[in-house]
């Protein structure tokens, strides 16, 4: 078991319940995410049992961070919404240079690459300029309601493992954000297990696509990927504080983000 990954897993399931934030891209800074796409797509192989030294601590790290950091990252979004956001702001523009290196932009990328990795900035980007109502929490569940949880869960684990796409937003997006991390805080056990069935059967699916582009096309995914997360620097952005207490402190945390990046780089990606 590779027990290290739990605390992988906890920095990813922490990102996950932030809107604007991809687990993806934390995946991508901790240096493990094309070891990940692997595992995910390997669990579906008959070798599945080979991949669950690294899944297991990894998913009992992001499990951890859901339920029992939810609260805190739902009252820190509530209260320091920007700080809170420069802190990840932070994270993934320390994360670009190991990105560039380890994609070996300086040698590989082409104009095609260079093609891919601005339009890829752009569609994220553009996400940024949606301002999506959170809507009430769902109290009457039906059958449809269901299926509605079912297919948010598999559109945002599909976002989740894709750097820059954040699958909280892409619940914010389709209106559930609110009603699914209230079932994760109140344990209403029905909500959650649908919505999990969905992003199960997301992640099965969206891991095959990205492990064969990753295996048959890597400099031209790699070139996606940090366009990807580029592109989420717009959508992260909360915009500049309106007072000196609120900027300094925003300083701070994103000085705390770049700082944690660079550690976590050091450590991830030491050769």
């Amino acid at each position: 078991m590779e027990w290290k990954n739990i605390y992988r897993g906890i920095l990813m399931g922490a990102s996950d319940v932030i809107p604007g934030v991809s687990g993806g891209t934390i995946a991508v800074l901790l240096g493990i995410y094309d070891r990940l796409i692997a595992a995910i797509n390997g669990f579906l192989s008959k070798d599945w049992k080979k991949q669950l030294g690294f899944l297991i601590p990894l998913g009992i790290g992001i499990v951890m961070a859901i339920f029992l950091l939810a609260n805190v990252i739902e009252w820190l979004f509530d209260h320091y919404p920007g700080p809170t956001q420069f802190f990840f702001l932070g994270l993934i523009l320390g994360v670009l240079p190991y990105l560039f290196h380890k994609a070996d932009a300086k040698h590989t990328f082409k104009w095609k690459q260079i093609v891919f990795l601005i339009i890829a900035a752009i569609v994220v980007a553009s996400l940024g300029f949606f301002n999506p109502n959170e809507g009430a929490t769902i109290e009457n569940i039906t059958g449809s309601t269901y299926i509605l949880l079912f297919f948010s869960g598999f559109i945002a684990s599909s976002a989740m493992i894709v750097p820059g796409i954040s699958g909280s937003f892409m619940l914010l997006l389709l209106g559930v954000y609110t009603t699914i991390i209230s079932a994760i805080s109140n344990l209403q056990f029905d909500i959650i297990i649908v919505t999990g069935l969905g992003i199960a059967v997301g992640l099965a699916v969206m891991s095959k696509v990205i492990h064969y582009f990753l295996t048959h096309h890597y400099t031209g995914t790699f070139a996606i990927i940090i366009g990807l997360v580029i592109g989420s620097i717009v959508v992260v952005f909360p915009g500049w504080p309106m007072n000196t207490s609120l900027l300094l402190l925003s300083v701070v945390t994103f000085a705390a983000g770049l700082t944690a990046a660079y550690i976590l780089g050091r450590v991830e990606y030491q050769e």
